[in-house]
């Protein structure tokens, strides 16, 4: 029969080496995986919505939309991946051995750190449209954009290999005791490699894009100028890419309130236990990005909202659906 002492620990048959068991309250417990689930649910939903419309409808295959489209990718992947394992992780004890515990973070740094770098592809797009207008069809093509999102991620599987290979190499040598998940990383490095250059790039870029987009949008209002049927349709083009500058602005701010809180407290060395619920807050404030930017999508893009009608009541099925142009009237 267990005694109290052996019930306590994850592992009874490893008296002296088991971790013990730190239980939280049942209720508590219960809103944790609640929410969890509701929001790994919507992300996997939604995002597959938007690489759905992307992919299917060859009118949406534009640059900008294929960095949308690899930036719901990783969204996807966190909701399907990270978000359920994440619920282990907060578990008291960890049951999955040493090397799944190291491959889940390899996986999950893969896939976060591939969304702020379409982030910041994401900035330098918008970046050239407003600022260099005239040669951004010749500078931002279609398979520039598919090289540098393919770069992205093959950029962030070796960065991941590198900051991890001692991990890698020998799973479980920084666990205190058995039943625990921990992984050591130089903390600097990755601060300053996953948050603060990519941030001050995205923010840097964003400052010039506001400015120019502020005078462009005082020229357009002025009266001075006489007006010729060519510089309107340059202005046509100027409002569309100010509303995508607008609309990604949004994105990328939603980005930064979701994540600053969380990388913020890890600059600060402040020690947080995986478990505690402030953790658990902030780990999954970052996550929640990957739920809403689908969201910001259906308020600011006319073309998702209709592609998503379609989908649903599966008129992407019938022949020919592919070439629907769905910025027109439906």
């Amino acid at each position: 029969m267990e005694t109290q002492e052996e019930a306590e620990l994850c592992f009874s048959q490893l008296l002296n080496v088991s971790c013990k068991k730190n239980t939280r309250p049942q209720s508590e417990s219960m809103l944790i995986y609640v929410l969890i689930f509701v929001i790994s649910l919507l992300t996997v939903v939604l995002n597959l919505l938007v690489i759905v419309s992307i992919s299917h409808f060859r009118k949406l295959h534009t640059p900008t939309n294929l960095l949308l489209l690899s930036l719901a990718v990783s969204d996807f992947l966190v909701g399907l991946f990270v978000m359920p394992f994440q619920i282990l992780l907060i578990e008291p004890c960890w049951l999955l051995g040493d090397l799944v515990c190291v491959l889940f973070y390899f996986f999950a740094f893969v896939i976060t750190g591939a969304s702020v770098v379409n982030m910041v592809q994401i900035s330098v797009d918008r970046y050239v449209a407003i600022c260099d207008p005239l040669h951004y069809s010749t500078k931002i093509t279609q398979k520039r954009v598919r090289i540098c999102v393919l770069l992205c991620w093959i950029y962030y599987v070796f960065y991941s290999f590198i900051i991890l290979t001692e991990n890698l190499k020998r799973p479980g040598r920084y666990n205190s005791c058995y039943g625990e998940c921990v992984i050591n990383v130089i903390g600097a490095v990755d601060i300053v490699m996953s948050f603060i250059l990519p941030v001050s790039t995205i923010v840097i870029l964003y400052l010039r894009v506001f400015v120019v987009a502020v005078s462009q949008a005082r020229a357009m209002r002025s009266h001075i100028t006489a007006v010729k049927l060519q510089s309107s349709v340059t202005v046509t083009v100027k409002k569309s890419e100010l509303k995508a500058a607008r609309t990604l602005g949004v994105v990328v701010a939603v980005f930064l309130m979701c994540y600053c809180p969380y990388y913020c407290v890890s600059f600060s060395g402040s020690d947080i236990m995986v478990s505690s619920s402030t953790n658990i807050f902030l780990v999954f404030l970052a996550y929640s990005n990957s739920c809403l930017n689908p969201v910001i999508y259906a308020f600011f893009y006319p073309w998702f909202r209709k592609s998503v009608k379609l989908i649903v009541t599966f008129k992407i099925l019938q022949p020919q659906s592919c070439d629907i142009n769905i910025s027109e009237k439906m």
